[in-house]
């Protein structure tokens, strides 16, 4: 096997090959990857593409990166959750006999060996601090052992390069002077009228923002403003300095939890979509998915420790303007407006 066959990456595409195609194509339906679902192209095509030809191997040769890593963390979620739940205090960096203890007792808890290759190539392709000994127990065991990736020499449909003669460039050179001479006038001229001054005063520097932006780095996307309700917006502020921000909370639970009688609420995470002086607008975050809850892309970045869904109904919270709060994270703008 070469280096490169067991690179992070290839290792990620020859685990969607090691695993039933069938295990991975009930992943990918439990998708929704409709077009006005907030998914980039990178990763929203490709998955679509696997949903309707059903051609995991074509997949798992061709498809971005980003893709095969979006699928696989769906794969790996729930028995991910059971190997951290095994390796208890030493979920931060285990050793190989223990990850080796933590994937036997997930086994014999009833979950597949696809399971298995689901959370070690996702540990690998995301470089968790098991990722080495994620790589030795696929090498080491022959039930988990990754099939090679065919090796395709695609044509090549460039053409030879050719030597360009001196004549051929003062031909190109000549051709952009007399472009750039007949364009030269109407720009001239439109320049002269925005200009003019008036009554013989001095043009005055344009300083505004749009100005700006122009002469220098690239103007940062605008923040999305959340839409809200008119009952919403009588009650909250859109602009609240919260905003924005994921928060550990006191959230009281929509139902009666049998496992936790004497329990009517517990503390998590939720971001704050608006907020007023004593209550705030949230969107709670779960770690389990269901069919009003999308995949919260910076769980990691927040300081979440397992993979976490937002959900789209939004709740009030109890809030006391200057009670100390314990705050996760802000999002930054691009993650916002793919949540607003």
């Amino acid at each position: 096997m070469t280096d490169a066959s067991n690179s992070d990456n290839m290792m990620v595409r020859r685990a969607f090959l090691r695993m039933d195609s069938a295990f991975t194509l009930r992943g990918v339906d439990t998708l929704d990857l409709r077009a006005h679902a907030k998914v980039s192209p990178v990763v929203g095509v490709p998955l679509r593409q696997l949903q309707q030809r059903r051609d995991v191997g074509a997949f798992a040769t061709a498809a971005p990166l980003a893709a095969l890593k979006s699928l696989l963390e769906v794969l790996a979620l729930a028995p991910l959750e059971k190997i951290v739940e095994y390796l208890g205090d030493h979920v931060e960096s285990p050793t190989f006999e223990q990850l080796e203890r933590a994937v036997d007792q997930l086994v014999a808890s009833g979950s597949s060996l696809d399971d298995v290759v689901a959370v070690l190539a996702y540990a690998i392709g995301e470089s968790f601090p098991a990722a080495p000994s994620c790589r030795q127990l696929f090498e080491g065991r022959a039930e988990l052992a990754l099939p090679a990736l065919a090796e395709v020499d695609a044509p090549s449909v460039l053409a030879p390069p050719h030597a360009v003669t001196p004549e051929v460039r003062e031909q190109r050179r000549f051709r952009r002077e007399e472009e750039k001479r007949r364009r030269k006038p109407v720009s001239t001229m439109r320049a002269a009228r925005a200009t003019k001054p008036k009554s013989g005063a001095p043009p005055r520097a344009d300083l505004s923002a749009k100005a700006v932006a122009g002469h220098g780095a690239p103007a940062e996307p605008a923040r999305r403003r959340v839409k809200l309700t008119p009952l919403e917006l009588a009650r909250f502020d859109a602009a609240h300095p919260l905003v924005g921000v994921v928060l550990l909370l006191d959230v009281a639970f929509d139902g009666h939890d049998p496992a936790q009688p004497e329990m009517s609420s517990k503390d998590r995470p939720v971001l704050v979509i608006a907020g007023a002086n004593e209550e705030l607008l949230v969107r709670p975050i779960y770690s389990n998915s269901s069919s009003t809850r999308e995949l919260f892309q910076p769980w990691r970045r927040v300081g979440l420790d397992h993979l976490s869904f937002i959900d789209g109904e939004r709740m009030v919270v109890a809030y006391t303007s200057g009670d100390p709060l314990h705050q996760l994270g802000r999002l930054t703008t691009p993650e916002w407006n793919t949540l607003a």
